[in-house]
């Protein structure tokens, strides 16, 4: 009778705590993995909002001061006609000449951008769910592509420009009403600001901060539209030229731009953007929860505290109004 040989208990006690050390090294091995990959792809969607959302607001910031060959320093009575359109009904403004279209008759420069800090949900007269404690940007241009008559239509605002007169047009724009060295340009008019809107994610409804722009269109005037999820937060500083040489040589929040700064058309020669992010859903391995950004320097910088699992990143830059200044180049 042949006998088969086992193993014993201590080789079992053996094999099992061999086997439980491996299989806890794959198990420590997985975990964290599945930490670095969930924290890499936070940073990566953090990084893409605050890229992709600067660009959107950089493309419109740099086309301030634009007006094609419209070489006057503001629009007049005698430069400007406007009297193809009209404001619309939910337009967004505040101060004077400050519309969606100049007012030629009025006393004051028309404003090609203005700024204003949410105090409540209501603003420019066109918002009603702006975030509080966060800046409002509005900004008006030409985008910087000449349009040929044939290629204007409806659905659009267009500026005629000549050396010293500039039409307001709703299209489209007949060649044969307009003046042979007269070049045209799609208007635009757009205000940036932060809201908080209610998405379902996994079944659940979260709450989740937004970039909006109110966009001025011609059947709905100014339209509501969302830009960016995951934006929490905006501030804006501009740099001034107050001695007229096109340099900047002061720097200024909206709580210290006066009516004056505003109407200046050459004197804001740069914008400094700074913009937090925000993660759509909470980290539950968050470690560190009390998070505290500084936007802006100095006294009119805006301190924010944060005492959550989200997980949040500051952004920056500085957009040069490269058509504004006194020393411009002329045809």
């Amino acid at each position: 009778m042949n006998k088969h040989n086992g193993f014993t208990l201590v080789e079992m006690m053996v094999a099992l705590f061999i086997g439980g050390l491996v299989l806890g090294g794959v198990m420590f091995t997985y975990i964290s993995m599945k930490v670095t990959t969930k924290d890499t792809m936070a940073i990566g969607e953090l990084q893409e909002t605050g890229r992709l959302a600067l660009n959107i607001m950089q493309r419109d910031i740099e086309q301030i001061g634009f007006w094609g060959t419209f070489y006057e320093d503001s629009f007049s009575s005698d430069n400007t006609n406007r009297t193809l359109v009209s404001n619309p009904g939910n337009d967004c403004s505040a101060g004077l000449n400050n519309a969606s279209f100049p007012d030629a008759n009025a006393n004051t420069n028309f404003r090609s951008v203005y700024a204003i800090e949410a105090s409540s949900a209501n603003a420019l007269g066109c918002i009603n769910d702006a975030e509080t404690n966060s800046d409002i940007l509005q900004v008006k241009f030409l985008e910087g592509l000449q349009i040929q008559p044939n290629r204007t239509n409806n659905g659009s605002f267009y500026f005629v420009a000549e050396q010293e007169f500039g039409l307001f047009s709703l299209g489209p724009i007949a060649a044969g009403s307009i003046n042979g060295n007269a070049t045209i340009w799609r208007y635009r008019h757009h205000v940036y600001y932060i809201t908080e809107e209610t998405f379902t994610f996994n079944k659940k409804r979260v709450k989740v901060p937004t970039l909006k722009r109110m966009r001025l269109t011609v059947n709905d005037g100014m339209k509501k539209e969302p830009i960016m999820e995951g934006v929490e937060n905006l501030h804006f500083v501009f740099g001034l030229d107050t001695t007229n040489n096109s340099r900047v040589d002061t720097y200024k929040s909206i709580a210290d731009m006066t009516e004056t700064d505003w109407e200046n058309r050459r004197g804001i020669l740069t914008v400094q953007v700074f913009l937090l992010a925000r993660t759509l859903m909470p980290d539950a391995n968050l470690q560190v929860t009390n998070q505290k950004y500084t936007l802006g320097e100095g006294a009119s910088s805006r301190v924010l505290t944060f005492n959550d699992n989200y997980r949040r990143a500051l952004f920056t830059t500085t957009i040069r109004l490269n058509n504004v200044g006194a020393n411009l180049w002329r045809m």
